[in-house]
């Protein structure tokens, strides 16, 4: 029986990594769903992906995360095709407007701290949000509620008697309890809000397996590592491309002290790929999945585990369930 994989933000970076690598292990067995906002860009992902893998079975979704419609319009399109789900790769987002602290860099390359701050980003970046039509903070809505409405809307044919299904957060070594704040959960008070979103889609799967597991799904959340994307590229937007060429050879070399630094979307895949292969039901629900690459460039995945804890996630899964009580109360009366 061919298994249905889902994959949001799927027509470039890390997510187009993951389905080329789905391609390459079974291209015959899998029933494949790009679901992307962009169609221009996920038709082109799709004939790449035709290309290397004539016999696949690759289909487009439209879908914006953002987008409360777009949501409820695509999950109703999944169960009009297909009567199961058995992975959805909760991958898509977005990191706007990046500020980039440049006196903070460099004082924090003569600092102890050098690596961790290159690795996570930590200290020497900000964002500036924005609002979605439905008056949802952009990146909470884009990162973390689309996704968790999304779920909610495929339960029939993520949950059924007998089988399983998985869902796959892609994650951020990013993710600090420190951005996040149960009292202003899209972040509106903050500067951090691609952290807070991050750390919000560990503490939402942890909350996901309490209430879920019975009904046969369960999450996992992984950390691609620092990859080199359009995401990391846009936090300085002004680097000629030289400039980034010439960085890399530094980057390489912080591979050596730090195996965080996976650097291409391939390598950063590698947990995602890693989890596909895995029997959930075996997998600890408060560890986060790394992909890692040695000094050498050997890819693996290695379980860490999560600054989360069960009453946090309880309380932060009712709010979000108030706020989606909230949204579709807005949405009908828009309709009506």
């Amino acid at each position: 029986m061919n298994k249905v994989v889902l994959v949001t933000g799927a027509n470039s970076g890390i997510g187009l990594a993951l389905c080329e690598r789905l391609l390459s292990q079974d291209s015959e067995d899998l029933q494949l769903v790009l679901a992307c906002r962009n169609m221009r860009r996920a038709q082109g992902a799709c004939a790449a992906l035709l290309t290397s893998h004539p016999k696949a079975q690759v289909a487009l979704l439209q879908l914006d995360t953002s987008s409360i419609s777009s949501v409820i319009s695509a999950a109703r399109e999944v169960k009009l095709r297909y009567n199961r789900l058995d992975y959805l790769y909760l991958n898509a987002g977005i990191m706007p407007n990046p500020q980039f602290d440049v006196k903070a860099f460099f004082k924090g390359l003569f600092s102890s701290n050098v690596v961790t701050m290159l690795a996570t980003g930590a200290g020497i970046l900000t964002q500036k949000d924005d609002v979605t039509s439905d008056g949802l903070q952009e990146v909470f809505a884009t990162n973390l509620f689309g996704h968790f409405l999304l779920i909610r809307e495929l339960e029939p044919v993520l949950c059924h008697t007998g089988r399983t299904s998985q869902l796959i957060w892609t994650s951020s070594i990013n993710a600090h309890r420190s951005a996040f704040n149960l009292e202003d959960v899209q972040h509106l008070r903050g500067t951090q809000p691609y952290s807070s979103s991050k750390y919000a889609s560990d503490l939402l799967s942890l909350a996901i397996n309490t209430h879920y597991n019975k009904q046969g799904l369960f999450s996992s959340v992984i950390c691609p590592g620092f990859v080199m994307t359009s995401l990391t590229y846009g936090i300085l937007p002004s680097f000629p491309a030289f400039l980034w060429t010439l960085l890399m050879p530094l980057f390489w070399l912080i591979r050596m002290f730090t195996n965080n630094f996976t650097l291409t979307p391939y390598n950063g895949a590698e947990a995602l790929f890693g989890l596909f292969k895995q029997n959930p039901e075996s997998l600890d629900p408060q560890v986060k999945y790394h992909s890692l690459t040695s000094g050498l460039g050997n890819n693996y995945t290695q379980p860490r585990k999560m600054d989360v804890d069960l009453e946090t996630s309880e309380v932060f899964y009712d709010k979000l369930l108030q706020l989606e009580s909230d949204v579709r109360k807005k949405l009908k009366e828009k309709q009506i």
